[in-house]
């Protein structure tokens, strides 16, 4: 992460994986919320410090075996 990044302005994801996971995963992806989606969706949504800490997230999905349906990142609101 560059030294001009403030913390309050890391970027966040969404992440979709096909596979059925409840909310307790949250510790286990590092604190992103965990939101079960309908026809077996989960969603994996929270802030990611840098390229790597994302890359350690996908490397633990495919570790359990989810196959992945999206990686998004969201735009920044200044104002929030």
């Amino acid at each position: 992460m560059s030294d001009d990044k403030r913390c309050d302005q890391l970027d966040i994801y969404e992440i979709r994986v096909r596979g059925g996971l409840d909310r307790r995963w949250s510790d286990w992806f590092d604190g992103l919320t965990v939101i079960p989606q309908t026809k077996g969706v989960t969603l994996i949504k929270g802030a990611v410090v840098d390229q790597a800490a994302l890359h350690g997230l996908l490397n633990k999905i495919r570790d359990i075996g989810l196959p992945l349906l999206s990686v998004i990142r969201l735009e920044h609101d200044e104002n929030e």
